[in-house]
């Protein structure tokens, strides 16, 4: 079963930016849809941002777009999510997670419709 590692998060100024990273465990990851959500306490988890399994298509949250840039390296089996011009709202965990559904090009906004999920990284903005 394929394994998620986050890295990247940590303690930033309102305005500024972060890069998270998403390691897979292993290379048939590179075949499937991988989303971004982000969670804080007390609220559920919500959708941030998913790509297909190629990376050329792409699909954000509405308020969310414009600010934060979704990428993947299959050959490094790994996903990005680029996030400037940061707000301290957008302070959460944030998780990636893995579709089951190979070579997909849909877009998957949901929690289920995700098999393997990272662990998380904390992202903090201060104003």
């Amino acid at each position: 079963q394929v394994q998620l590692v986050e890295s990247g998060g940590g303690l930033v100024q309102a305005g500024g930016s972060l890069r998270l990273s998403c390691a897979a465990s292993e290379r048939t990851f590179s075949i499937y849809p991988m989303g971004w959500f982000r969670q804080v306490p007390g609220k559920e988890r919500e959708f941030v941002a998913v790509s297909d399994w190629s990376g050329g298509r792409t699909y954000y949250r509405d308020s969310l777009e414009g600010r934060f840039t979704i990428s993947r390296d299959n050959a490094k089996n790994t996903v990005y999510l680029q996030m400037n011009s940061l707000k301290p709202e957008d302070t959460a965990v944030y998780y990636c997670a893995a579709n089951s559904r190979p070579y997909s090009s849909s877009y998957y906004l949901r929690e289920f419709d995700y098999a393997t999920w990272g662990q998380g990284t904390q992202v903090t903005v201060s104003s």
